[in-house]
């Protein structure tokens, strides 16, 4: 199972939001290419950075910051917010990102989602679903859709997409513990998917759950910035539990 770290970005700085509310945030750094340089000097390799701003506005603000980042360090990354045009996934990939995290186009124009993974393929694109009290969240968790949550997921995995992410936004900047519930029937009934989960670590026991459940991935924000748990334990975990 991958360690993966968040760093959120509003106004070019690193920040975190409690269950998704813009106005409960706080900065842990303004400088994000000095967290990067931290979290990779640390051990980590993967990064989800995600542009806040531009989920917000529908449009990709911060790809200055995607870039300083991808060409001063060798950290996997994958971005998203604000994706929503074919320029906007060109640019992801030209300004160095590995992987384009895709939400709320997954919702509003499945036919744009399909035609992207036929072009860049099903391995460079990484769906994230919000979701909050059952309903799918987009443009930075401010609209909601009476979608049928698990309808959803399977048609975006018969149209091809293996790599899917899950927020329950309740659970978000809280560290009140993983929706493992939600995770566990979500990777029972789609077993070919690589499953990563986010929302609410609070701890390394919360981690040792989740790989039980068989997720592929854990993207870890709040409990780090706020010392819960520490750089070096999630990289001995991650070198002791990938290499038995």
């Amino acid at each position: 199972m991958n360690i993966i770290v968040a760093i959120d970005l509003i106004d070019g700085k690193c920040v975190r939001l409690i269950q998704g509310d813009f106005k409960k945030k706080k900065i842990y750094n303004n400088d994000p290419l000095e967290m990067a340089y931290f979290l990779e000097n640390n051990g980590i390799s993967r990064l989800h950075l995600v542009d806040l701003d531009g989920a917000k506005k529908g449009k990709v603000v911060h790809w200055k910051i995607l870039e300083k980042i991808a060409k001063n360090t060798h950290l996997i990354i994958d971005f998203g917010g604000g994706i929503h045009t074919e320029d906007d996934i060109r640019a992801v990939f030209d300004n160095g990102g590995h992987m384009a995290t895709i939400g709320s186009i997954a919702v509003k124009k499945p036919i744009l989602l399909k035609k992207w993974i036929h072009i860049y393929g099903k391995e460079k694109i990484l769906l994230g679903v919000d979701i909050k009290n059952n309903k799918i969240a987009t443009n930075g968790w401010t609209k909601f859709f009476d979608i049928p949550f698990f309808d959803f997921l399977k048609e975006k995995n018969n149209h091809g997409i293996k790599k899917i992410f899950c927020t329950d936004i309740s659970k978000d900047g809280i560290m009140s513990g993983p929706s493992f519930s939600l995770y566990k029937k979500i990777i029972q009934k789609f077993p070919n998917i690589e499953f990563i989960a986010s929302g609410g670590i609070r701890n390394i026991e919360d981690i040792n759950k989740l790989s039980n459940l068989g997720c592929k991935g854990v993207i870890i924000g709040k409990a780090i910035y706020e010392k819960k748990i520490s750089l070096l334990e999630l990289i001995n975990w991650e070198k002791k539990n990938n290499n038995n």
